[in-house]
């Protein structure tokens, strides 16, 4: 097989129709390279002379985020995605490259992500700092805590949970897997802890944790292999606690 053709779902809201391009296979080409030849010359499998295909991307080390897309169907990171692996495992030289569709349509393969970081302002999703630094060691932390809060920083926004998640729609306020995570993640941290109940409040509203249907999608596509449902599982327990709490707790005079 010399060849694969990338066929792609580009276009802009309210016109989006698939186009076809056929590429040399070269070795090790990931799907980020295999758009860069395409933007090099911009010539689709009929021959015709077309606009360039347009995406997003950054680190090209599945760091960042960006270049998320759906490639046969599956939300993952396109700088990941090596086109050898993709034909092998599916037997097919046809790749197929779409937009999510969970967020608001640019242009081809780039969407508007900004509600996951609004969502993480809604949650409080920092460290507060007051402007004074005590230049002694901090709290100890134990190494199994160090391993699982670690594990949590490496969620990138790349959207791919929220992408794969049933409940987020567009009917469904839902948050989404990533805004819990973080929850959690500021949650462990010692300073962060203080202001432990000012993000969990925001998750007993509406399209918070209550909508989460344990579909359990994010944690098979995350690609940086997050605890998710443990983190929505923990938080789960947190939010139920908080709210028991709030029923019995005393009115303020």
């Amino acid at each position: 097989m010399d060849t694969f053709v990338l066929r792609i779902y580009r276009g802009q809201p309210g016109h989006q129709y698939w186009e076809e391009f056929e590429l040399p296979l070269l070795p090790a080409i990931n799907v980020i390279s295999a758009l860069m030849e395409i933007r090099k010359k911009p010539v689709n499998r009929q021959g015709k002379a077309v606009e360039p295909v347009v995406w997003e991307d950054g680190c090209l080390e599945e760091v960042c985020g960006s270049c998320s897309m759906l490639i046969n169907g599956t939300p993952r990171q396109a700088c990941a995605a090596i086109i050898e692996s993709i034909i092998r495992d599916t037997g097919s030289p046809v790749i197929t490259l779409a937009p999510f569709s969970k967020f608001p349509l640019v242009r081809d393969l780039i969407v508007d992500r900004s509600i996951m970081f609004e969502n993480l302002k809604k949650v409080h999703a920092w460290i507060e700092v007051d402007g004074t630094f005590n230049p002694t060691p901090g709290e100890k932390i134990s190494q199994e805590t160090q391993e699982v809060r670690y594990s949590l920083s490496t969620c990138m926004t790349c959207g791919d949970c929220v992408e794969a998640c049933p409940q987020v729609n567009a009917n469904s306020e839902f948050v989404g897997p990533q805004i819990i995570n973080a929850v959690r993640l500021f949650n462990t941290h010692p300073t962060g802890k203080m202001q432990e109940n000012e993000r969990l409040r925001p998750l007993m509203e509406k399209g918070g944790i209550g909508d989460c249907g344990n579909a359990q999608n994010c944690v098979r596509v995350c690609p940086k292999h997050i605890p998710l449902t443990d983190s929505i599982a923990a938080i789960g327990r947190d939010v139920t606690r908080l709210a028991f709490k709030d029923l019995f707790s005393l009115p303020e005079r």
